[in-house]
């Protein structure tokens, strides 16, 4: 209380260790959470499998763009070079069998169409995907009118479609699109149903999402779409796979039959195997890793104030000889000085452990108020455990600091102490 400047001084290192501590943890779980709650979006219980342009592919296209096409002669069809990729309906019955368990649905998804157009409107970020009505039990989805496709529409192959919100909203502005039609790709279709406005699920916005029987969509647009420049054509019979299992605890053993079946199946890099649980998991041990590292890199803070608290402490003890000298004088043994400077180094980390909890918050607040206006920053999240772990680290780290200086006076002659000026 005397020298109140050098005990706030002393105490800051302690102060600013702990508030780092406190921030980056903060900080490390805000963005955990965030990164789980986006890869959950895919579904804990999924596991997803996509067709991919393979390299072989790639090239293929490259050289047939530079080239300019594919020679004269012949008709239209003869000129177009097919790249045949991806998943295929046989994967899919292979996949459907006792041979892969348990699994509760697999749901196909073929993306179609062009252009999604409805009297002059066009809804240019709306995807069409041919799938079955299984869809709305692997994806989080809700019909907020009308009704979703069903089996029957699709051996009928019924030209029937449901919109997401946000494509409901793009191509009908002003109109009920509830039994109104638009078209795909000059194809008329009508709508029996619109979802829900609704969050992320499989890495997308299923909003834009139009939905339409799989059948229709290989009936009406088959499974070759032609690149730009007229020479190659893809050739996809399914784009994605969404396999849904009972629970959590059997996607990892079935995730590994699903590999086997697609590695013996298909020797090109064709085919994505996503499962959400394998990167739920990695990411949560990446980002304790983090955590860890940048809170041990906050803890140095804790040592320096630590380092802090000795020095002044043994300054104390030499300003303070005679005080020592007087005390051993009057009866105080060696303990109760050891007890004097350690309750002193104490009260100073405990305090300065508050203090920087304290300070701690607020910066976690300010972090949070920045991160509401910078995209891509993921608000923090204050934890418990960090302002338990931050004061006590604190309390240790001065008790350590104190003893010495406390040993050291206690040892002090008490007649060499009490002739000290």
């Amino acid at each position: 209380m005397l020298h109140k400047l050098r005990s706030l001084l002393t105490a800051l290192g302690i102060i600013i260790g702990v508030a780092a501590v406190v921030t980056i943890a903060a900080y490390g779980e805000g963005s955990k959470q965030a990164a789980l709650a986006d890869i959950k979006e895919l579904g804990a219980s999924n596991i997803i499998l996509r067709s991919v342009k393979p390299p072989e592919a790639v090239e293929l296209e490259s050289e047939q763009f530079q080239s300019g096409g594919g020679g004269g002669g012949g008709d239209e069809e003869q000129q177009i070079m097919q790249l045949p990729f991806g998943l295929t309906r046989l994967d899919h019955r292979r996949l459907d069998t006792p041979s892969v368990q348990p699994i509760d649905e697999i749901v196909p998804l073929k993306r179609v169409g062009s252009f999604v157009y409805k009297s002059g409107y066009t809804a240019q970020s709306a995807v069409v995907y041919g799938t079955t009505a299984s869809i709305s039990d692997a994806i989080p989805m809700t019909i907020a009118r009308g009704r979703f496709i069903t089996e029957l529409d699709s051996r009928e192959i019924a030209p029937v479609a449901v919109l997401g919100a946000d494509a409901a909203q793009d191509l009908f502005k002003l109109e009920d699109p509830l039994g109104n039609t638009f078209s795909i790709d000059g194809q008329r279709f009508v709508v029996i149903g619109v979802l829900q406005p609704v969050g992320l699920a499989t890495g997308r916005d299923i909003n834009f999402d139009i939905y339409i029987p799989i059948e229709t969509a290989r009936a009406r647009f088959g499974d070759q779409r032609v690149l730009p420049g007229g020479t190659t054509a893809e050739v996809i019979e399914i784009g994605e796979l969404i396999i849904r299992v009972p629970e959590p605890s059997y996607v990892l053993p079935v995730a590994e039959k699903v590999r086997r079946v697609i590695d013996v199946a298909h020797t090109q890099d064709d085919v994505q195997i996503i499962v959400p649980l394998e990167l739920i998991q990695q990411e949560a041990r990446t980002r304790l890793l983090f955590t860890v590292f940048m809170i041990f890199i906050a803890s140095l803070s804790l040592l320096v104030g630590g380092i802090g608290i000795m020095n002044i402490m043994l300054a104390s003890v030499t300003e303070r000889t005679r005080e020592i000298g007087v005390r051993r004088a009057m009866g105080a043994t060696r303990r109760h000085i050891i007890a004097q400077f350690m309750v002193e180094t104490t009260t100073l980390s405990v305090i300065g452990g508050v203090v920087g909890v304290l300070a701690g918050l607020v910066l976690v607040g300010i972090v949070a108020l920045l991160a509401r206006y910078v995209d891509g920053v993921e608000s923090p999240i204050p934890v418990a455990w960090s302002m338990i772990v931050g004061v006590s680290v604190a309390v240790f780290v001065g008790l350590l600091a104190g003893l010495y200086p406390a040993i050291r006076a206690a040892w002090q002659d008490p007649i060499v102490a009490l002739r000290h000026d």
